[in-house]
């Protein structure tokens, strides 16, 4: 661990010690002097090649001497070309407005970069064209990826993705600003990724990626990653109300703390403040309300150095309905809508401090550093199996802990040649440290009597990691990227009702190999191959803690025309073992070895001026290995998906979206005896865009139909009933739901 720590503390002081860049760039939105991201800079001839970093700047220090036009396009915004002989680098910065505009697929750039990954673009034209309207469809804009909620809102919703039940995030690693969501050894489960203390309307960009390829990412990375980063700057000040059925109210304020002024907006400080409250649609009332306020600083403190500083807050309580048998709404014991424990539900809380520190070097190098630190606060009252286990008080448990997370990440990244090849590399280190005090699991009586203390007990956790990743351009044409990750754990757990602790160490190394060849402008073809691991939960220390996972995709990115765009891949994973810490019952469940093969396709096509159609299709074929061909079967692993739908956009005017999703029938059990029923979903928004206001109405579920969000095949016994009952329970899926709301910009 000193190790670590040594190393990073002296990049930190080597990183300062470095002179400033002679020759800067700056690209600025031109309508409120906000920095450009993630605009690419090129020369003509292809050589140079640059991504503005968060503060819009580009060093040109290595453009070669033959080049002689830069050309600046960005998602967003009008593409420019200047000349080089036009800048003068006696200034001290060298400023380029791009006007924004509605984005165009004539403007997507196709050009082979592993290190963003082949669905950046994807990413960026979906959160360009999309509303967002709600928490729960910002990881929604994942391509195939599909979630559930089954106990009143408050809770992490049931993820699934290219085959996985993932239940609330055992194999997909979520963060939001390089802050990790998903927490280990959860009271409720292994992964437990609760995003609800993000406001939708102050997210920048969604990055994703799909399958253990990058190694930047280490723990849950298996399905994929979702990253989510913050606004730096808020355009204006803002207050948004919305007004709902079932009794749904929500108001969000943003305001900026730091006037701007200058030519180019080099800090900012704002505030943003939400609260919401829904009774909800079941019989039961779930009167959900949550609060969430973030303060966050962003700026130059010097040419060379800026930080980013957010500290934000989240709670949330709610009543939930829970899991409901078919058999009582069939026999008219409840109603669809209905519940068979009523004191179910739960409370949370989170607080977050982050701190960014980015830094330009003078060899055109960066470094990026980022410490962290949450507490985390977690109750949650459910009941799965009624009467099963207790005929005269029920069985409802608690699930209840106190987290500290902390940690700390820091990469070191610069480009230059050997000989005529371009190469990138890149050096990262990184630490978190999980303390959790009496995780707990107790039978209790309506929430107000322990009736059974089943588990209680400390968690102590610490993963540090190094990985090295070397990017090689050995033609315009053709790059290949090599990397290799280590990822160290140190496991202790003390149950506190046996007074006896079990410790575990164990290492893995990650090796990945990606490869990605341009055809021309409008074909790139891709091949990434990689190791990852399933991590395992602190209470699984007496079993294999890192069973590995091997991943392969083989796909391309199509632009047709002007106006069509498609992504195309075919992958496989196989993962070793999946142990599996069962929250609701305190049990270790080992799932064995497994294997996923699929085909994921999206399309994004723009069938005319301001209207777009988009459409994703994900297959997938996973079976359990080593076992009977008629008992290979993963419960509720999604086999085929789909989504899609129209966008209009425009800058002012009338904008609106029409949007499908559809999940076929799927396994519920390991024999495929037991059916989870598929469903067919559409949504819609319409809004009004002027100047300083908005107006709009979204509609969840809008032909109203009758479905079951979340299912699973469950063990029961109701009050009355001699012997427990297995069949299909489940959570109702969102009726027809319409919600108002007015925003003003000040």
């Amino acid at each position: 661990m000193k190790k670590y720590l040594f190393l990073l503390f002296n990049i930190f002081l080597f990183s300062t010690a470095l002179k400033a860049q002679k020759t800067n760039l700056y690209l600025v939105d031109e309508s409120n002097k906000i920095p450009i991201q993630y605009a690419i800079v090129q020369s003509e001839d292809g050589k140079f090649y640059q991504i503005s970093d968060e503060n819009g700047f580009v060093s040109l220090k290595k453009v070669p001497k033959t080049s002689h036009t830069l050309s600046i396009s960005c998602v967003g915004f009008q593409p420019k070309s200047v000349a080089l002989s036009s800048l003068s680098f006696s200034k001290k910065d060298t400023i380029i407005y791009l006007q924004s505009k509605i984005s165009t697929l004539a403007e997507v750039n196709i050009k082979a970069s592993s290190k963003n990954g082949v669905f950046k673009t994807i990413s960026d034209l979906d959160i360009h064209l999309r509303p967002i309207n709600n928490s729960q469809e910002i990881l929604r804009m994942v391509p195939g990826l599909f979630i559930g909620q089954h106990a009143g809102g408050g809770k992490a919703e049931q993820i699934f993705l290219r085959g996985f039940d993932i239940d609330h995030g055992t194999d997909i690693n979520i963060n939001v600003d390089g802050m990790p969501v998903n927490m280990v050894s959860h009271a409720h489960g292994q992964g437990y990724a609760d995003l609800h203390f993000l406001i939708p309307e102050l997210i920048e960009k969604v990055n994703f990626n799909k399958g253990p390829y990058f190694a930047e990412k280490g723990n849950f990375t298996t399905a994929g990653f979702v990253e989510f980063k913050t606004k730096d700057y808020l355009e204006n000040n803002f207050s948004k109300v919305e007004i709902g059925q079932f009794g749904t109210y929500r108001n969000i304020t943003g305001i900026n703390l730091i006037q701007p002024k200058g030519n180019k907006r080099n800090q900012s400080l704002y505030f943003a403040g939400e609260g919401s409250f829904s009774k909800g649609f079941f019989d039961n009332p779930q009167n959900f309300n949550r609060f969430n306020g973030l303060l966050k600083y962003h700026g130059l403190i010097n040419k060379n150095n800026s930080i980013s500083a957010t500290i934000s807050g989240f709670k949330s309580k709610w009543n939930a309905s829970g899991q409901i048998p078919e058999r009582a709404v069939d026999s008219g014991l409840i109603g669809f809508y209905g519940a068979i424990d009523e004191t179910e539900g739960g409370e949370t809380e989170r607080y977050n401090a982050n701190l960014e520190w980015l830094s330009r070097l003078d060899n055109g190098g960066f470094f990026r550093h980022q410490m962290y630190y949450s507490k985390y606060l977690f109750e949650l009252y459910s009941n799965f199996t009624f009467f099963k286990e207790d005929p005269i008080n029920g069985d409802q448990i608690r699930q209840k802990e106190n987290r500290n997370l902390m940690g700390l990440n820091s990469m070191y990244q610069n480009e230059y040649h050997l000989g005529s090849i371009k190469t990138e590399s890149t050096f990262g280190v990184q630490m978190r440290y999980d303390h959790s005090k009496d995780v707990e699991l107790t039978r209790t009586i309506n929430r107000t009597e322990n009736n059974e203390q089943i588990m209680l007990g400390n968690v102590q956790e610490l993963n540090t990691a190094m990985y090295y990743t070397q990017k090689m351009n050995l033609s315009s044409k053709f790059d290949i990227t090599a990397a290799l990750r280590f990822d160290n754990f140190n496991n202790l757990y003390q149950d506190l009702l046996s007074q006896t602790k079990t410790s575990k160490n164990a290492s893995i190394w990650s090796p990945k190999l990606n490869l990605n060849y341009r055809v021309n402008n409008q074909i790139e073809l891709y091949l990434y191959n990689g190791k990852g691991f399933h991590s395992n939960d602190t209470r699984v220390t007496d079993k294999k803690a890192l069973p590995p996972a091997y991943g392969t995709d083989l796909g391309g990115v199509f632009k047709i025309g002007k106006k069509l765009f498609i992504q195309t891949a075919i992958w496989q994973l196989w993962l070793d073992q999946e142990f599996v810490y069962v929250g609701d019952e305190g049990i270790v469940e080992a799932g064995g070895k497994t294997q996923r093969l699929g085909f994921d396709f999206s399309t994004r096509y723009e069938m005319a001026k301001n209207l777009f159609a988009d459409i994703d299709f994900s297959f997938a074929k996973p079976k359990a290995l080593e076992v009977p061909k008629a008992e290979s079967y993963l419960p509720l692993a999604p086999r085929f998906t789909s989504v899609g739908g129209l966008s209009y956009r425009q800058k002012n005017g009338w904008n609106g979206s029409l949007r499908y999703r559809y999940m076929a029938d799927r396994p519920a059990n390991e024999t495929n005896t037991v059916i989870a029923k598929g469903y067919f979903i559409t949504d819609g928004a319409i809004n009004y865009t002027a100047k300083k206001w908005e107006v709009g109405l979204s509609i969840q579920n809008l032909l109203n139909s009758k479905w079951k969000e979340t299912q699973f095949d469950t063990e029961s016994k109701l009050k009355d009933e001699s012997e427990p009952i297995s069949e299909i329970h489940f959570t109702p899926g969102t009726p027809f739901f319409a919600r108002f709301n007015f925003t003003l910009y000040f």
